[in-house]
């Protein structure tokens, strides 16, 4: 198992990859802190993990991201519970409406960037004084290939993505002597619950479901949309100890949609 003994707190765990993403890291030994703002939902993901997998532990604990107090909670019941952190995958995110740019709402960004970006690097910054404190540590950044793929109306979210790429390189260098690795995922296309839901509602406009596929899938070497557990999969290696020497590293996961 890639992260057998491992302590991984995964923020933002929801319907699609969030989810995915705790399943993966107890599939392959970790024990996992499960941190969204709906605890309901974390509860869910709690259960399943408990009945797939028993002899993992899993703590849930509600956060908003954007908030530092409750952060720092997140942090610190999970020392109290585990007594330390050895991975974190910022997962959270919240993108601003998609309109053209000349009719953004800078508002609606500021409230995207609080989550995405700044709620992300105060938790990291939370996480890593306990990583560092233990000389050793994984942080992966779940990003998307919006950045470097541009779509019409996507601006905002693109540009908070790309700021936590450029944090991350930054992250890597300033942590490395610590022993914290710091890295990205680049999503594409992944099939889970938002990519289902858009591929349904385009065949309610009258497309048929090959067409609709086709679309997606024609600029993807590998002529697939990648699921949420391949995803996580790869997110699961990063943050694993067979990816000891890598850090700085965007690495794409999307089917070769992207090669850069």
């Amino acid at each position: 198992m890639l992260l057998e003994g491992k302590v991984a707190i995964i923020s933002g765990i929801g319907p699609g990859l969030g989810q995915e993403l705790a399943y993966v890291f107890a599939r392959e030994g970790a024990d996992v802190v499960l941190a969204a703002r709906t605890e309901s939902k974390l509860q869910e993901v709690a259960d399943t993990i408990a009945e797939r997998w028993p002899e993992r532990r899993t703590l849930v604990c509600p956060t908003d991201i954007g908030d530092a107090d409750q952060t720092q909670h997140l942090v610190d019941a999970t020392i109290a519970e585990f007594g330390r952190v050895d991975c974190l995958v910022n997962s959270a995110y919240i993108p601003p409406p998609f309109t053209m740019f000349d009719k953004a709402d800078f508002a609606q960004w500021r409230k995207a960037f609080d989550v995405t970006v700044f709620g992300t690097l105060q938790l990291t910054q939370q996480v890593a004084e306990k990583m560092a404190e233990a000389g050793r540590g994984s942080i992966v950044f779940i990003n998307s290939m919006i950045q470097k793929k541009p779509l019409p109306t996507q601006s905002g979210y693109a540009s908070s993505k790309g700021a936590l790429t450029a944090a991350a390189r930054m992250l890597a260098k300033e942590l490395g002597a610590s022993g914290i690795r710091v890295n990205t995922a680049s999503m594409g296309w992944m099939w889970g619950p938002p990519v289902e839901s858009y591929v349904e509602y385009a065949v309610s406009t009258g497309q048929s479901r090959e067409a609709v596929m086709a679309e997606i899938t024609k600029d993807i070497p590998l002529g697939i949309i990648p699921d949420d557990a391949d995803c996580a999969n790869a997110v699961a290696f990063l943050a694993s100890d067979m990816a000891s020497v890598i850090t700085g590293v965007d690495l794409n996961v999307n089917g070769g949609e992207m090669m850069m």
